[in-house]
C-alpha cells in the first residue's frame, strides 16, 4: 500500500500542478501559450503515468476515480501528442482536475506527516 500512497501522492501534486498552470487563464490565452499547453499536458500525462501504477485493488477500492479515462489520456498525450484536443484539455483542467484533486487529497497521508 505504501507504494500506492506514493503514487497517489505523485497524482496528486502533478493534479496541483496542472490546476497552477490554468490559473488565471483565460481560454483565448491558453489557445496562444504553447508554453502552458506545454505545461498542462506534461502534468495531466503524469497523472496518468502514476494512475497506471496504482495496484488494481486499490483502484477497485476508489471507483470514484476515472481511472481508465486517466491512464487513457495519458496515453493519447504521450503517444499522439500533436494531436491533442486542446478544447479537451482546457475542460478537463478546469472541470476534472479540481474534483480530481478533492478525491486524491483524502488517499495521501496528510502533508505534515
Amino acid at each position: 500500500m505504501w507504494r500506492d500512497e506514493a503514487y497517489l501522492l505523485d497524482m496528486l501534486i502533478a493534479a496541483r500542478d496542472a490546476q497552477e498552470f490554468s490559473a488565471g487563464l483565460t481560454w483565448e490565452e491558453f489557445q496562444e501559450s504553447s508554453l502552458h499547453q506545454y505545461a498542462i499536458a506534461k502534468a495531466l500525462e503524469n497523472i496518468g503515468e502514476a494512475a497506471r501504477k496504482i495496484s488494481p485493488e486499490t483502484q477497485a477500492a476508489h471507483p470514484e476515480i476515472p481511472w481508465r479515462d486517466i491512464i487513457a489520456l495519458r496515453h493519447r498525450i504521450a503517444h499522439d501528442y500533436f494531436h491533442l484536443d486542446l478544447v479537451r484539455i482546457w475542460e478537463i483542467v478546469q472541470r476534472d482536475i479540481p474534483a480530481l484533486i478533492r478525491l486524491l487529497e483524502p488517499l495521501v497521508p496528510p502533508e505534515d506527516s
